[in-house]
């Protein structure tokens, strides 16, 4: 949530920069933040001024009591009186400015960065790097989904019979390779710092709002209404939640943490080749990396994760690009947001497996998230990052595709120490 400080001493900035994210009726929005903002304080002002009020009065009746003037006290205590209804009446009037205020603004989404590029969508994202090689295959080329039924790693058909679509079932050695990558990403994430957590899969409305996905992407998520609970769309949400309404010291940031989870995603209104085999699901485990850091260094933290990001798929040897996503290609939250696309060799396109974003003190703000400086003692609010270290699913379908033969499919050498074989094939067990 953009701070009110922001809104009013860079109120042309923070139009521009939702006008850079496209976010339609920038202007309006905010000008009703302000004039929200503005009855506010308007408000708290004459409450203010009563109660000074109220305290000269309070002096006057007792002065008048001990005079022996009861009258004129009484006529005092009624000018109390009606001050204090009116302080009753303000109060529910400032209360309904804020409340109005508050539901503005978390239909806001944060600015873009001075160095986000322009552009409406995906098509107009800037490559601002490549790495790895492309694959030279041999033979037939298949596609991952085909693939998986020849060796039958993975069956589409068996998860929509137990649940529906977008719900695969892994077998047998690729149910190890999926752990073999788990293990991979966390130890690999472990080596750089980040302390490894293993959160709820399961979070409250507080939580939702606290990073945003709330109410944005209410719509796509799982919501379990019994209970009034939301299955996570990333670990991201129960680990930056962690830190909601809490005062860190200066001195222990930044904070590295690292999770594995299952996330959920509806998905709603996906649909065509984009959806087919592994490249969409509604269920997928991903290992999620979440950085608490001061405003100062929140872009060196958000070059080291995109540095360790980086590393792991130059580790597992795949052809990658990195891509910092245009104006209107962002999230809701993000300030600048970088993605990881892998070549897929048989589909002949990039896929997404990662996106490295930092939020500044957008989340932070929804949070309360702040930190104590070192040197004065001051309360601010933090910044907060975080990043796919990675999803699986898109990794796996380049695997499959980068990395097939006539024989079978190789797995990355990276990962053989952590699954025991080095090759999918017809002996699956």
């Amino acid at each position: 949530m953009l701070t009110l400080k922001l809104i009013n001493e860079e109120t042309e900035r923070v139009i521009k920069g939702l006008e850079k994210k496209h976010f339609a009726g920038a202007k309006e929005a905010i000008d009703k933040v302000l004039e929200f903002d503005k009855q506010r304080r308007e408000c708290q002002q004459k409450l203010d001024s009563n109660k000074q009020q109220q305290n000269l009065l309070a002096k006057q009746i007792g002065g008048l009591m001990k005079e022996g003037k009861k009258d004129e006290a009484n006529d005092i205590k009624n000018k109390v009186a009606e001050l204090k209804q009116a302080d009753k009446t303000l109060q529910e009037e400032m209360d309904k400015a804020q409340q109005d205020m508050t539901e503005v603004l978390l239909t806001i989404p944060n600015i873009a960065n001075a160095d986000v590029p322009e552009g409406r969508d995906a098509s107009d994202n800037v490559i601002v790097k490549e790495g790895g090689e492309m694959p030279s295959l041999e033979g037939e080329v298949l596609c991952h989904w085909d693939l998986c039924k020849k060796y039958n790693l993975v069956d589409f058909d068996l998860g929509v019979k137990v649940t529906g679509a977008g719900f695969p079932i892994y077998i047998g050695k690729m149910a190890r390779l999926q752990r073999a990558l788990e293990a991979f990403f966390l130890e690999e994430a472990r080596k750089s710092g980040y302390l490894e957590v293993q959160p709820p899969l399961l979070v409250n409305q507080a939580s939702g709002l606290g990073t945003g996905q709330l109410p944005d992407k209410e719509g796509q998520m799982y919501h379990a209404q019994t209970d009034d609970l939301y299955l996570i769309p990333t670990a991201e949400v129960p680990v930056t939640n962690i830190f909601r309404d809490e005062i860190l010291d200066e001195k222990d940031l930044p904070i590295k943490r690292c999770a594995y989870s299952s996330c959920f995603r509806r998905e709603a209104g996906s649909y065509g080749k984009d959806v087919r085999g592994l490249n969409r699901l509604h269920q997928f485990d991903k290992v999620e990396i979440v950085r608490i850091d001061t405003p100062q260094h929140s872009y060196e933290s958000l070059n080291e994760m995109l540095t360790h990001v980086e590393g792991l798929l130059q580790k597992l040897e795949l052809p990658y690009h990195i891509l910092r996503l245009c104006g209107g290609d962002m999230s809701f939250t993000s300030a600048i947001c970088y993605d990881f696309e892998v070549w897929s060799a048989a589909q002949e396109r990039w896929l997404e497996v990662s996106s490295v974003s930092n939020f500044e003190s957008y989340q932070a703000n929804r949070l309360h998230c702040r930190y104590r400086k070192a040197e004065d003692k001051k309360i601010e609010l933090c910044h907060t990052l975080n990043g796919s270290a990675l999803a699986l699913p898109r990794i796996v379908a380049a695997i499959i595709e980068n990395y097939q033969t006539p024989e079978g499919i190789r797995v990355p050498k990276a990962l053989v120490p952590y699954c025991g074989f080095d090759m999918l094939d017809d002996k699956n067990f």
